[in-house]
């Protein structure tokens, strides 16, 4: 009883320990001169995806290889039918151009990439189908070149200012060491619990990554961009759901694989497909809808076929 209630309360320390650990590094940031545009891209960018991080961090270690994979590939899944879909059915989302010509086909480009590494056994013949280390170092070489590009936009972009709050240097540095603790305790609960539920119920580890803890980890973005949208700030909803796909891929998985290199089960085959197609679905909806626009119709389209994939999920795994 124990472990449920630490993996459920791990999804609320995971979440706001992200939430103090930027709090209290933007202050810090911010108390030394570094500027607001150099603070967005790092800080606050990482923070949304801490979540993930931690919790594929401590998956790797111990060895939970589905758990991790099932992760991200859920949370990319997640980002574009569930948190586009309902931000788009509380508000249209316009899409600006830069999103839909480079960001959207970086994160389908990024989804065929994956697909093409963790499939080495149907394209060589290869004994060990997964992500290893060389993989995760390419990957991380996308992330950093994504950096550089996220960086001449901002600079180029005069309406691109985060706001921070900022603190004492003693209360900054107490919000970081409790953020820290708390993606350290809230990623470890997470994913012990998540074993020992698939272990228990007989479910796959899979499944679990897919499903339970992806939505969990996801938090973040659904939140930031349910509340972009109900404030009608349409382009921050979509880029950070879109970024986040890309952060999970070419930051979190390459980061992971170098921990750890992650086998590949032909099980998650579907779920790289899905993911790629619903990159397709999101290029198309703001290509030839309404133009630049995800309006009402399409996002509770796309949250039905985000639960035709939970259904379709739980049926196979």
């Amino acid at each position: 009883m124990l472990t449920y209630i630490l993996f459920v309360l791990g999804f609320v320390v995971l979440v706001k320990g992200a939430d103090l650990m930027v709090e209290g590094a933007a202050s810090i940031a911010r108390k030394m001169g570094v500027s607001m545009l150099v603070i967005g891209l790092t800080i606050v960018a990482f923070g949304t995806s801490a979540p993930e991080l931690a919790v594929n961090i401590f998956a790797s270690l111990s060895g939970n290889t589905d758990i991790a994979i099932g992760n991200i590939l859920g949370s990319n899944i997640a980002n574009v039918l569930l948190i586009l879909g309902l931000s788009g059915a509380i508000c249209p989302l316009v899409a600006k151009k830069n999103t839909i010509f480079k960001e959207i086909p970086l994160a389908i480009l990024a989804c065929i990439l994956l697909g093409i590494m963790v499939h080495d056994h149907w394209i060589d013949g290869a004994q060990f189908s997964g992500l290893t280390r060389t993989d995760g170092m390419i990957l991380l070489s996308f992330f950093a070149i994504f950096l550089y590009y996220v960086f001449e936009i901002s600079k180029a972009d005069n309406n691109s200012k985060e706001k921070t709050r900022t603190f004492s240097y003693s209360r900054s540095f107490i919000y970081c060491v409790l953020g820290s603790l708390g993606l350290f305790f809230g990623g470890k609960w997470i994913v012990d619990g998540a074993v020992v539920i698939a272990t228990n119920f007989n479910m796959s580890q899979s499944l679990i990554g897919l499903t339970i803890v992806a939505i969990g980890t996801s938090l973040p973005e659904l939140a930031t961009s349910v509340v972009a949208a109900y404030k009608k700030q349409t382009d921050i909803a979509v880029g950070n759901a879109v970024g986040s796909t890309i952060f999970n891929i070419f930051w979190i998985l390459g980061l992971s694989a170098i921990i750890s290199p992650l086998p590949f089960r032909e099980n998650f085959s579907s779920d790289v497909i899905i993911s790629i197609l619903a990159g397709v679905i999101l290029f198309l909806a703001v290509l030839f809808g309404r133009p630049r626009v995800v309006d009402r119709k399409e996002g509770i389209f796309m949250v039905l076929l985000y639960f035709l994939y939970l259904a379709y999920t739980i049926y196979t795994k």
